[in-house]
């Protein structure tokens, strides 16, 4: 990917070629550090890139029926019911706990940062963005940075969204290339994630009453609940449960070509859903396991995942077939 500078002109010919009235999947810059997402003439997500967040974050994420599937804190603070831990958990991200020893995970202006203290993930240029009848997509170039200015990564981001009448799929292409020699800690804490709403909870937390926690996950082993996922390795995993009466699920598939394939899974009853491929000796409770990777100028690592969200459960959304059918893609 060729990243171009943003502009206005840029954004207008991101467009050119498809008619307003005719583009499905509706992309559209609103203002300096927000792209919006329109799908069938409904908002889908905001992807969130300015110059105030420590990283770049999608909020909210929506079903096809308009019902949110994310957390609202820490972006909205008065959401009834929601448990306001891990003030790092916005939307869907894609960050690591442990570069170089910086951590890019839990980077909030209000934490303390682990190891030698926190890094941030900084728009470098917005390239194409394109709206379409049955798909849109953005790409951007963000740098990695830690508290000296210097940038140990080069992430170049696809997001391809696509119109269906009752999923919301969404496909994730990352390119981190680094810029000196870079070596990713063995954590728990990264990598690929979602902070879910309190309703697709798996716990119910003592001192809230509502809503409900109705979550339940499973992975494509057909293991189910936080107990039989969180560390293991899986190809997929589903998280489904009812929000204000509707039975809705959000699946993370992982690509096939990924590196260290199929990830381990960092998927919490509390609602944090990630994965991760380098956090071994956490998941698998073996401090002898090292699961750190170095990597020098030229070794680029590209990971590619898939978000569905949709109507019922794993089985009813057919979350098994979705898999086989993306695993295809080249």
């Amino acid at each position: 990917m060729k990243p171009t500078i943003v502009c206005a002109a840029l954004f207008l010919g991101a467009l050119a070629g498809c008619p307003l009235g005719s583009a499905q999947v509706k992309i559209t810059q609103q203002g300096a550090g927000k792209i919006s997402v329109d799908i069938g003439g409904r908002p889908f997500t905001d992807f969130y890139i300015g110059p105030s967040v420590p990283k770049p974050y999608l909020h909210p994420l929506r079903t096809a029926s308009g019902v949110v599937v994310t957390r609202g804190f820490p972006m909205i603070a008065d959401v009834p019911g929601e448990s306001h831990d891990h003030p790092h958990h916005r939307g869907l991200w894609f960050t690591y706990g442990d570069v170089n020893g910086y951590d890019f995970w839990g980077n909030e202006d209000s934490q303390q940062g682990a190891g030698k203290g926190k890094g941030k993930v900084v728009l470098k240029s917005v390239g194409k963005l394109v709206s379409g009848r049955k798909s849109g997509s953005i790409e951007a170039t963000f740098e990695w940075k830690i508290p000296t200015g210097e940038t140990l990564l080069r992430e170049d981001r696809k997001m391809t969204f696509y119109d269906d009448p009752q999923l919301r799929i969404v496909d994730f292409d990352m390119t981190l290339s680094p810029e000196q020699k870079v070596t990713f800690g063995d954590t728990k804490e990264g990598m690929f994630a979602i902070r879910l709403a309190a309703a697709l909870e798996e716990d119910q937390p003592k001192d809230i009453a509502e809503p409900r926690r109705t979550g339940k996950m499973v992975n494509a082993q057909n293991k189910q609940g936080e107990k039989n996922v969180w560390g293991k390795r899986s190809e997929w995993v589903d998280y489904s449960g009812q929000i204000d009466g509707q039975a809705v699920g959000v699946a993370i598939l992982d690509y096939p070509g990924n590196p260290r394939t199929p990830t381990y899974w960092h998927a919490r009853g509390y609602g944090l859903f990630a994965c991760n491929i380098f956090g071994v000796h956490d998941f698998e409770n073996d401090k002898s396991r090292d699961g750190s990777l170095t990597i020098q100028p030229g070794q680029p690592l590209r990971f590619r995942y898939r978000v569905i969200i949709h109507p019922g459960n794993s089985v009813s959304a057919g979350i098994s077939d979705q898999y086989e059918r993306y695993k295809e893609m080249k």
